[in-house]
């Protein structure tokens, strides 16, 4: 895997520039290069009267010079935005949501815009979106033009397991942006899995299981806060709807870090679909960390 590429893809939707421009900050904050990858849709197979001239092979040859277009379109965006940076572009082929999993398999992290060209506005994210963030191998930020703006303010997601991959990524994110990172566990409807001794005993309150889960969440970052000690660490536990509150978070950071159960896990019901519904409701960029 190539350490020193952040892959980004378009498909000439706004969205998909938004997500390059992203794509290209990223990489020059890492000192990474760029790579912007187009993949165009399968032509469609039409049920009605097809028009003189009609072969799938024309329509895909017109299908592809115009992504040929987005990608040139995308490559100048990001040359504008970070001189200097190199970029490189390819066309793939195949279903698009695959091909970019596959083209995030040769970068450290994969980038896409929350909707698509072909998007409907009722769609709050897009099917591609969707399921590159929960079957890519490699992180996966998926980008919205709500807010571009710098709080210099990492938010982390963190579940009553252990996320090490999802809390190493965010950690590193503040330390590269210099920013604070806020550590945000939050737990409604159940008593969290952590073995909370107040919150065993009957009667326990909500102030009970949220003052154990406090405790606990310290413990649990005690070891990044030493890895990473010039990063200043915000730990907020509340009870409350994990998505609602992540959502909200997300209108105030440059980013909101999730972790993501592997397909061969055996996660708790509702785990992936926090993930999901923070995604639909986010205000600004949204990176999933497969665990």
């Amino acid at each position: 895997m190539e350490r020193d590429v952040i892959a980004a893809g378009t498909d000439g939707s706004e969205q998909s520039l938004c997500a390059v421009e992203w794509a290209a900050r990223e990489a020059v904050t890492r000192g990474a290069a760029l790579l912007i990858v187009g993949v165009p849709p399968l032509p469609p197979r039409m049920a009605w009267q097809r028009p003189p001239g009609y072969t799938p092979e024309s329509v895909a040859d017109t299908v592809a010079r115009s992504f040929e277009r987005a990608l040139a379109t995308a490559a100048d965006r990001a040359a504008e935005i970070e001189p200097g940076l190199q970029v490189r572009t390819a066309l793939r082929s195949g279903p698009p949501a695959r091909s970019l999993c596959e083209a995030g398999q040769q970068a450290s992290m994969l980038v896409v815009g929350s909707r698509g060209g072909g998007g409907f506005a009722s769609l709050l994210l897009g099917s591609v979106s969707r399921y590159v963030s929960t079957h890519a191998e490699c992180p996966v930020v998926v980008v919205r033009e709500e807010t571009m703006a710098v709080h210099r303010e990492v938010v982390v997601g963190v579940r009553d397991l252990d996320q090490p991959s999802a809390i190493g990524f965010a950690f590193e994110e503040a330390a590269l942006r210099k920013a604070r990172l806020r550590a945000v566990h939050a737990w409604q409807w159940f008593l969290p899995e952590m073995r909370l001794t107040r919150a065993e005993r009957p009667g326990a309150s909500a102030n009970d299981v949220t003052s154990e889960a406090a405790q606990w969440l310290a413990d649990l970052l005690g070891f990044w806060r030493e890895k990473y000690p010039e990063v200043d660490v915000i730990e907020d536990v509340a009870h409350a709807h994990p998505a609602r509150i992540l959502a909200g978070f997300s209108a105030r950071a440059d980013l909101v870090v999730l972790g993501r159960n592997t397909p061969d896990d055996s996660p708790r019901p509702g785990t992936n679909a926090v993930t999901h519904a923070v995604l639909n409701h986010a205000h600004g960029p949204v990176a999933v960390i497969a665990e």
